[in-house]
């Protein structure tokens, strides 16, 4: 089977993708800084590089030992964090994705897949499309655009390809337990108010109330980390049949509110955490949800978790897991 690279596959996504190649029998190879992933999340039979593609040198180094593709999820991710340090998101996220396009050309791995954003559309609203306008209103959608549009220069100037998965809001764990999110101080919705309904917070902010949605609440399409998994298979299936370069949406074609996720996870988990209004985090669209047909159309992506409350309860049984560890 082919051998891969899984850049930043110890954190929370890249660590279910390597899980769901070795099911398949490919063979993988881990690369990561562990500033934000962690050792216990590359799953077995996975073999772990530290590393960082701020070093040149180590990322060509490996990547020459022959690789058939490359899956690049290293990228710092939180949107109010970029608006108040954008060059460290420039740098993270855009520039170290030109390094290791440099190095894959270099060592003739010729074959990318690209963990983008839905953040790239900026303002959307119900069913962006693939072809709708790119306007990202925070630096973390600009640090993924500019990473795009240089994979997307550099296969027209030369035999690589990629595929760029435009994630919209992934949440979840596995549904056997075995993984999940630990990112620490973790700010995406489910995570936290898992975490509020285990009793790691105490309580969640809801960020804006008077929105220019139904219920007041941000609108987000929320897919299933293991869903998100089989959607990179398909694309490295895709590229390794030898097909031409792609941007993909990654969502169900449906939204829930943020109200709606904090209900459902009240539900699941049997706890009446605390729900405290607050004002709109900066650098936040009200209301961004996929139209999702050119993945299915493509590859007949198929979701089998599109459903709010099996990401919650799967999100709320990973939380619930993690705690007793801790407290054992």
């Amino acid at each position: 089977m082919p051998k891969v690279l899984v850049v930043g596959g110890a954190g929370y996504i890249g660590s279910h993708v390597a899980q769901a190649l070795l099911a398949q029998s490919y063979e993988v190879v881990v690369f990561d800084n562990l500033s934000t992933g962690f050792r216990e999340a590359v799953p077995g039979g996975a073999t772990l590089v530290v590393g960082d593609l701020q070093h040149a040198d180590q990322i060509t180094g490996l990547l020459s030992q022959g690789f058939d593709a490359v899956l690049h999820f290293a990228a710092k991710v939180v949107v109010p964090e970029s608006v108040v340090d954008p060059l460290t998101y420039y740098e993270n996220n855009t520039v170290n994705t030109l390094r290791l396009a440099r190095a894959c050309l270099e060592c003739g791995v010729l074959r990318i897949v690209f963990s983008s954003t839905a953040a790239v559309y900026g303002l959307g609203t119900v069913a962006v499309a693939e072809e709708a306008p790119l306007s990202p209103i925070n630096p973390y959608g600009r640090s993924k655009l500019m990473s795009e549009w240089c994979l997307e220069d550099l296969s027209r100037a030369s035999e690589l390809r990629y595929v760029a998965l435009r994630y919209f809001n992934v949440a979840g764990a596995a549904l056997d337990g075995s993984n999940g999110q630990r990112t620490r101080g973790a700010t995406h919705l489910v995570k936290v108010a898992a975490e509020a309904a285990s009793g790691k917070r105490e309580g969640v902010t809801l960020f804006g109330t008077d929105l220019p949605t139904p219920d007041g609440t941000g609108i987000r399409d929320y897919i299933h980390v293991e869903d998100l998994a089989h959607a990179h298979l398909l694309a490295l299936e895709h590229l390794l049949d030898g097909g031409e370069s792609e941007v993909v949406n990654c969502g169900y074609g449906r939204g829930a509110s943020v109200r709606e996720v904090l209900q459902t996870m009240r539900r699941v988990s049997g706890v009446d955490f605390p729900i405290v209004p607050g004002p709109p985090r900066v650098g936040d669209p009200p209301m961004l949800i996929a139209k999702a047909d050119r993945i299915r159309v493509l590859w007949d992506f198929k979701p089998k978790y599109d459903d709010l409350e099996v990401i919650c309860r799967t999100a709320w049984a990973w939380e619930r897991r993690q705690r007793a560890a801790e407290s054992s």
